[in-house]
């Protein structure tokens, strides 16, 4: 695969709800099988070399860029958001005219096979930006492709801004992302925080440049269990013993 690729991997969250008293660390720092969870998503994009994989950090970025210092990084110094995070990344991509994926640093469970088929699609397709989409049995609470009459893509919306009727939708939006770099720093500058959260969202960014007349793809797979990202201390334990079933017998 040759393929004019940057990575951007967003890893600035503090992850409350898995905070200790004895334990303080990034989301992205805490271990599943004596590994950090960054480390296993690294890992998966390693297809893009480090000198163009940027981290976004925050919460105690210093912890992360200790163990992860070989690569670029930008700060994200208050959390206002997933498109606020990306925006954090303009300098390094200034000037780049090439696709940019976007993934999360708590997503250990995605394989490198699910991402070079999200970057085969985009780059075939030739699209502005490329969405993976997928289906699942867990329960996650995840935001939703809707398409149009056609099929095609209409919208990502995240679920505490869904109606009734789209929470019934079984297409779920991973949360990852290639885009156009420099289409999607143009449209960056177009989000709006008028939402439940209060936050500049990425996934509006797709709608926008649809407005815009750009090409939309939707990189669709049955990706199960592929799509549990860590939040919690049970979904810690959860993709442990996933990652564990997943080494070779010895």
């Amino acid at each position: 695969m040759d393929y004019k690729l940057k990575a951007v991997v967003l890893a600035a969250g503090k992850g409350t709800r898995l905070q200790s008293n004895a334990e303080q660390l990034p989301k992205v720092m805490r271990r599943a099988n004596g590994r950090p969870l960054l480390e296993y998503v690294l890992e998966a994009i390693s297809f893009i070399g480090e000198k163009d994989t940027v981290l976004v950090v925050g919460y105690k970025k210093e912890d992360v860029l200790s163990r992860f210092g070989a690569y670029s990084f930008a700060v994200q110094d208050k959390q206002l958001g997933t498109g606020h995070a990306v925006a954090s990344v303009e300098e390094q991509l200034r000037g780049f005219n090439g696709g940019v994926l976007v993934c999360c640093g708590d997503m250990p469970l995605l394989t490198r096979e699910t991402y070079t088929a999200l970057a085969d699609v985009h780059f075939n397709e030739q699209n502005a930006c490329t969405i993976l989409s997928g289906f699942t049995d867990e329960r996650l609470p995840y935001g939703r492709l809707v398409r149009d009459d056609a099929g095609g893509f209409l919208k990502l919306v995240e679920e505490k801004d869904c109606t009734s009727e789209e929470l019934m939708i079984r297409e779920l939006n991973a949360g990852v992302y290639i885009f156009d770099a420099q289409k999607l720093l143009s449209a960056l500058t177009k989000l709006k925080n008028d939402n439940a959260q209060g936050e500049y969202y990425l996934t509006d960014v797709p709608a926008i440049m649809r407005g815009e007349g750009e090409r939309i793809g939707v990189c669709r797979r049955e990706l199960g269990s592929e799509l549990i990202g860590v939040n919690t201390a049970e979904q810690l334990a959860q993709v442990e013993s996933i990652l564990r079933s997943r080494q070779p017998e010895k």
